[in-house]
């Protein structure tokens, strides 16, 4: 049902998806999704993982999973966590990686405003639960979504920080946003 659902949304909006890459790659990953300008970004790439077939989770405040309508919050997929607790969200999210498989979405610009740098946590939540990296985006002025570059654990290994950080930068450089003015490429 939610294949259809997916499908059938993205269509009805206008929006085309475009897989940058085997589908399996958005089975088990940290999915890097910029820009992330409007609320919007979420929803399409809700609709694009249910079109797909595949499970998504996100990061949220613990208080919307506790509250009344908290089941409904955490079987669309989120992760309840207390922000005001210092918590080892790192290892957290590994241990999410040891029970099932899923894609955990991270837009590393942190909100919907202008941001002077990326956080960078979604590269040390790949490493520690052992997962790669895969690429999504939304633009506003193809309404395409592009999703599935990976950036395999092996090269996350190998490879220096700033050669993957380059690599990321790159794929997300010319992605029209919704509201540009609140968009920063430049991860650091």
């Amino acid at each position: 049902m939610k294949k259809l659902i997916g499908s059938t949304l993205l269509k009805l909006l206008g929006w085309k998806v475009q897989l940058d890459g085997d589908l399996k790659n958005l089975d088990r990953c940290i999915l890097v999704e910029a820009p992330h300008t409007s609320n919007w970004d979420y929803l399409l790439g809700i609709m694009v993982y249910w079109k797909f077939g595949k499970r998504l989770k996100v990061i949220i405040k613990d208080s919307h999973t506790k509250a009344f309508y908290g089941g409904i919050i955490k079987s669309i997929g989120a992760i309840g966590i207390d922000r005001s607790q210092k918590n080892d969200l790192i290892n957290v999210i590994a241990r999410e990686f040891e029970k099932e498989d899923f894609s955990l979405v991270i837009t590393p610009e942190g909100s919907r405003s202008y941001a002077k740098k990326w956080k960078l946590g979604f590269y040390h939540m790949a490493l520690q639960a052992k997962v790669p990296i895969v690429l999504a985006s939304g633009d506003y002025k193809y309404k395409t979504i592009k999703i599935g570059h990976m950036i395999s654990y092996e090269d996350l290994t190998t490879r220096t920080f700033e050669s993957v950080m380059d690599e990321i930068e790159n794929y997300f450089k010319d992605i029209n946003a919704k509201y540009p003015e609140n968009y920063n490429p430049k991860i650091y």
